[in-house]
């Protein structure tokens, strides 16, 4: 199973990096772990509505360049589904069951995502109500991708 990470955005900071890394190391046994960033558009502080729509349009553009039609795509929206870590688990397994070989995972920018990367995906999830920064939420979607694949193989880590 490939597993790819289509971000806005570059990671700065050097602890989210070595995170990142970390669990990307971890995935290696369980799946084809890949992250793809693209760029974010500068938001000007009080910026109107219109710009951030525009902002949101072109991060979209980049987005929807990586999107394979073979793939199952998940978007991170705070409006998405909310499951816990053992179905979240489950679905994995079952899309493997099902016989799909490519996941991808979208998380936008600090606007959140365009609509057509919305309409773009089989289905919309969210870990929270709660606003998480981009580079964090990389690391707790890539966590519950490894937690998901130690429950599928019954293996200790979940607890």
């Amino acid at each position: 199973m490939k597993i790819t990470l289509i971000c806005v955005g570059k990671i700065k900071e050097d602890f989210y990096r070595k995170a990142v890394s970390e669990y990307v190391k971890r995935l290696g046994r369980y799946c084809r772990p890949e992250i793809i960033e693209v760029a974010d558009e500068k938001t000007p502080d009080h910026a109107g509505e219109a710009l951030e729509e525009l902002i949101k349009e072109k991060e979209a553009a980049r987005i929807l360049k990586f999107i394979k039609e073979d793939a199952y795509v998940f978007t991170l929206e705070i409006q998405g589904k909310n499951p816990d870590s053992v179905s979240f688990a489950n679905q994995l397994n079952q899309l493997a069951v099902q016989g799909k070989s490519h996941i991808i995972f979208v998380i936008g920018g600090s606007l959140g995502l365009h609509e057509s990367v919305s309409k773009a995906a089989d289905q919309a999830i969210s870990f929270s109500n709660m606003t998480f920064p981009h580079q964090l939420m990389r690391i707790i979607l890539l966590e519950q991708i490894y937690r998901g694949y130690r429950i599928i193989k019954g293996e200790p880590y979940h607890k």
